[in-house]
């Protein structure tokens, strides 16, 4: 259940031993702020100031990610990563991070994204809630009844909200950037994402059913800032070394977050 041949490869002894993923879940944003607020208060939307793609990291994301850097920099050691061995959503959250964590700051007048130490792909963008987009539980729940009543009979996994995508829509996506990869040597692939991403990941890599991941998400998380891992053996299978591992954030003394989301998908 933890292994898979790499997706559109012939696994080869020869090439494919060693290779490491490590996706890291962008640091807390605003809307996560935002969200939780309204959901505790018993709110039908959330009071966010940005379209999804520009939602900016919170001030406390933006402590959560410097731990971040630091367990990178103790993970990857001193040497410096190509910038086609990093990759980021386009999502301003996860761009910042990216940024952060990389050592380019988080300045938002720096130069464009493609001057930056990483390159970026919309198929690692976080999952489109379509018209459930800025809505809480009880949004969902008072505004759109058959909607929620759809995801219920559905399940999570197959839902796809109106205008929006189903967690096997980002599967996909998944799937066709992992195809897209050209590997070499043992260079790490870094990838920085959202919450539905790193779990679609591991769905993927360790070629899971819908029911094992449901199983396998039951009882974890993916806090912001932190780091999922993978190695690969020399038959192209790919372990898992460490699912949401936040342990870098609470050693530097940083509170960590949890933040889900209103579809228990993250943002």
């Amino acid at each position: 259940m933890d292994r898979l041949h790499e997706p559109g490869r012939t696994p080869s002894s020869s090439n494919s031993a060693g290779r490491r993923i490590l996706l890291v879940r962008h640091g807390e944003s605003t809307a996560n702020v935002a969200a939780a607020a309204a959901e505790n208060a018993g709110l039908e939307v959330i009071d966010v100031q940005a379209s999804d793609p520009n939602v900016q990291l919170s001030e406390l994301g933006r402590r959560q990610t410097a731990a971040a850097a630091t367990a990178l920099r103790a993970q990857l050691g001193a040497g410096s990563l190509s910038r086609d061995r990093v990759w980021s959503s386009p999502y301003l959250r996860a761009v910042e991070t990216a940024r952060i964590a990389m050592g380019t700051g988080s300045d938002l007048t720096a130069p464009p994204i493609g001057g930056d130490s990483f390159l970026v792909d919309e198929r690692l963008r976080d999952r489109e809630l379509g018209i459930l987009d800025t809505l809480t539980s009880r949004g969902v729940d008072v505004r759109f009844p058959q909607e929620a009543a759809r995801r219920r009979w559905l399940g999570k996994f197959y839902y796809r909200p109106p205008g929006g995508e189903s967690w096997a829509d980002v599967a996909l996506r998944v799937r066709s950037f992992l195809r897209d990869i050209e590997w070499w040597g043992s260079a790490p692939l870094v990838i920085f994402t959202h919450d539905a991403l790193v779990s679609l990941f591991t769905y993927v890599l360790l070629r899971l059913d819908e029911a094992e991941l449901m199983r396998f998400l039951a009882d974890r998380v993916v806090p912001n800032a932190s780091i999922t891992s993978f190695t690969s053996d020399a038959e192209g299978l790919w372990h898992l070394d460490a699912f949401g591992d936040a342990g870098h954030v609470q050693a530097a003394g940083v509170p960590t977050t949890e933040h889900t989301g209103t579809d228990d998908d993250g943002s």
